[in-house]
């Protein structure tokens, strides 16, 4: 709800609070955003004159009131007094911002400029700064969970204006904060970071051109002392998928000011009289329930408002991804046994990955050609997908279309499209990126790309982009723009076709590519150890339905770490499941163990996809509909190790659950020269036998069952016993380095304990 009460906007959302007011000086100030409070309550959070700030310079001489260097504000310019950071920024032209009216809307304010943003916003309040010759909106859309911002700058003089700098948000905090953002590379997505936001200003940015994999731009603001499970806690997350900048600074008074938007890195925008700049959506959420409860509301806010409709909670097929198992390597007979093997292990989805079009045998050639390859596929597209679709499975198919190789028809027809400067074209993996800005390459995509999905039965994309560009400068923002209309050209009409994005793994992890594709590849490493960190950080902003988590061979290829199949599995249930391996070289065990896999993540898809989801001390927990599942995780053994103690969360107190272990089994091969302790002869641990036994036998792990009220299995006092050396006991949990394990849990009926 959002209500205007003596001059007091009221923002309220289902548990949070958002109070401002314009002063007497026309300055609008940020009274409160946290904690749920009542409008009425804004005269507890005014500021109140004292006996002056020194040097600072006052809106009015004598009264104190009128430091805007004091003030918490919502917005604030450059020079007139504030000499904190400013979100606005003009060559060569002073700004002096004041109120002028407000408008409250229902529903959203729909963008202009081709930008994604949050859909199903309760109401909007459009707030009017201006001067002469320029206005400023500030818009502010209430959801349940979370409130969004965002600004539309109007050019109203006679003569164009420069801008260098406009963020999406500005808020200013009372208190002291630390700052916990996500940053890494390549195949090391999503390291967490924190930091105390002290005088020095806290900076988290993009200049790649895009979103990046060096630093995601969603982040976290939280009180010192915070946990889990308690404290106050604020997340910041930008829709879009370009440049972008976060800041955080405290002042000496006290206040921390926290601003986002696109980065200001090599931004200018020329705006000619009468035209508009919009800013992307800037989204705010506050819990003070801990990390786990600013999860939550960020969970429930990007799967009802950010993800395509047609795919909010509409379950995600186990698919099979064929570039680990051939590469480039391929014919249709030999696409056509992994997908029969595909099917017969339970994978309801085939997708073809590069090496489809034009000669594009290796990654030197073809990018930006979309004639497909009749040697490698006679008949086509349509003829494979319709092999496929006969087969029981659907058909999905990887695309680079942002990119193109110097060695293609298209760069020899048009090599003006491909992004250059005035210095010799730096290639990244034998490329160049497209310039998207301009209008003839984004009919170009649009045209090919969509001939191809309606010539084939095709149900899944996946949208790759694998380099970024020296030459996108300032063309940063409109190559962004270029991207999103294609994107929307593309998939609106076709909205059952299933978008996963990805750039070199988790480049572009963003909220403004959720908008058009309900999952993103996290990372190119999927040794599941890795993915511990990866996905488990992600979880911090985003919800699991968004990760597409893979399956892969073991020794793993980024790591050569040998991981049990048991703990690749459990990592990506976690997820959206698939797998991404040769499947010629599985055993008979290993066929064996992913049809089970495949089968209990199908039996319980909703939960692990759409599920309430807690990170553990040790794992992770989802939870939806009287089932919790929740997966323990184990780096490296220890001898003699402890009880492990199971702690769950989220149950209900009163109720009795009964807990079981999802059934595992151990490889014979794995116990090494302690099979000579229990086989009645002496074998070789690196013998013939051995090693046939370990490709055709296995052991039951110890499976574990109990029944317990929710107020005993949160206690952290449910003791599991551990593998303690020289020996196999059916009934003992024997978990190797990198060992998990899977619970499930479910309320007992018709049972519980006295109120």
């Amino acid at each position: 709800m959002i209500e205007v009460q003596n001059g007091i906007f009221g923002l309220h959302g289902k548990d949070f609070s958002c109070l401002l007011r314009v002063n007497d000086y026309g300055l609008l100030e940020q009274l409160h955003f946290g904690p749920a409070v009542q409008t009425a309550d804004a005269p507890a959070f005014f500021c109140r004159s004292g006996l002056g700030w020194g040097e600072s310079v006052l809106l009015k001489e004598g009264d104190t009131a009128s430091c805007p260097d004091v003030l918490p504000l919502a917005f604030s310019v450059p020079g007139r007094g504030d000499y904190r950071e400013s979100p606005i920024e003009l060559a060569g032209s002073p700004a002096d911002l004041r109120y002028h009216s407000h408008r409250i809307l229902e529903g959203e304010l729909s963008m202009e400029s081709g930008l994604p943003q949050a859909h199903g916003a309760q109401q909007t309040l459009v707030i009017t700064l201006a001067q002469e010759g320029l206005e400023l909106e500030l818009c502010f859309s209430l959801f349940p969970d979370a409130l969004t911002r965002r600004c539309i700058l109007k050019n109203t003089s006679d003569r164009p204006l420069v801008l260098t700098k406009l963020m999406s948000m500005m808020v200013d905090l009372p208190g002291d904060y630390e700052m916990t953002t996500f940053d890494g590379g390549w195949i090391a997505e999503m390291r967490k970071h924190r930091l105390p936001v002290l005088d020095s200003r806290v900076v988290n940015e993009s200049t790649t051109g895009f979103s990046s994999h060096r630093h995601n731009p969603g982040f976290l603001l939280s009180a010192p002392g915070a946990t889990e499970d308690s404290g106050p806690v604020y997340g910041f997350n930008l829709v879009y998928s370009g440049n972008h900048y976060a800041s955080a600074q405290r002042s000496l008074q006290g206040l921390t000011r926290v601003m986002q938007g696109i980065g200001p890195s090599s931004f200018a925008k020329t705006l000619a009289p009468g035209r508009i700049f919009e800013t992307p959506e800037a989204v705010l959420c506050y819990s003070d329930r801990g990390f786990g409860g600013l999860s939550e509301r960020m969970h429930r806010f990007v799967q009802a408002h950010i993800i395509p409709p047609y795919w909010r909670e509409r379950p995600r097929p186990v698919l099979y991804n064929s570039w680990e198992g051939c590469m480039f390597d391929f014919n249709r007979r030999r696409l056509l046994s992994l997908a029969s093997q595909a099917k017969k292990l339970g994978c309801e989805l085939f997708v073809l990955d590069d090496g489809w079009f034009g000669a594009r045998n290796s990654d030197t050639a073809g990018l930006g050609d979309y004639n497909v390859n009749l040697k490698k596929l006679p008949g086509g597209l349509k003829k494979l997908s319709e092999k496929i679709k006969a087969l029981g499975m659907d058909f999905g198919l990887w695309f680079e279309p942002e990119s193109v190789n110097p060695d293609s028809d298209l760069y020899r027809s048009h090599p003006d499209w491909a992004l250059t400067d005035q210095f010799e074209p730096l290639l990244g993996r034998n490329q160049l990126l497209l310039d998207l800005s301009r209008e003839e390459v984004q009919d170009y995509l649009v045209e090919n790309v969509s001939k191809i999905l309606d010539q084939a039965e095709i149900s899944y994309v996946k949208w790759d982009m694998n380099r970024h560009s020296v030459a996108l400068g300032a063309k940063a923002h409109d190559y962004i723009l270029g991207l999103y209309r294609v994107l929307e050209r593309i998939f609106r009409p076709r909205p059952q076709i299933l978008l996963e994005s990805c750039s070199s793994g988790g480049n572009r992890f963003d909220l403004g590519m959720l908008c058009y594709g309900p999952q993103i590849w996290c990372s190119d490493n999927t040794d599941p150890i890795e993915r511990l960190t990866i996905q488990e950080n992600l979880s911090y902003l985003y919800p699991q339905s968004t990760f597409g988590a893979h399956v892969s061979a073991s020794p793993h290829a980024q790591t050569l770490r040998a991981t049990p199949l048991c703990t690749r599995g459990n990592v990506s249930f976690f997820g959206c499941l698939g797998y991404e391996l040769d499947l010629d070289h599985l055993l008979k065990i290993e066929r064996q163990e992913i049809q089970a896999q495949i089968e209990f993540y199908k039996l319980h898809r909703m939960a692990f996809q759409f599920g309430t989801f807690r990170r553990l001390k040790k794992g992770w927990q989802v939870s939806r509909e009287g089932i919790t599942l929740a997966a323990v995780f184990r780096r490296l053994v220890a001898a003699a190790p402890a009880w492990e103690r199971l702690e769950l969360k989220g149950l209900d107190r009163n109720k009795r659950y009964r807990l079981r272990s999802r059934p595992q089994r151990l490889r014979i091969g794995q116990f090494g020269s302690l099979v000579k302790h229990v086989a009645p002869v002496n074998l070789d641990p690196n013998g013939f036998v051995l090693r046939t036994a370990d490709r055709h036998f296995t052991l039951p792990d110890g499976a574990q069952e109990l029944c317990a009220s929710g107020s005993a299995l949160m206690a952290g006092t449910v003791l599991l016993p551990l593998f303690r050396g020289t020996g196999y006991d059916q009934n003992q949990r024997t978990l190797t380095d990198f060992g998990s394990e899977l619970f499930i849990i479910e309320e007992e009926p018709n049972h519980a304990e006295p109120g």
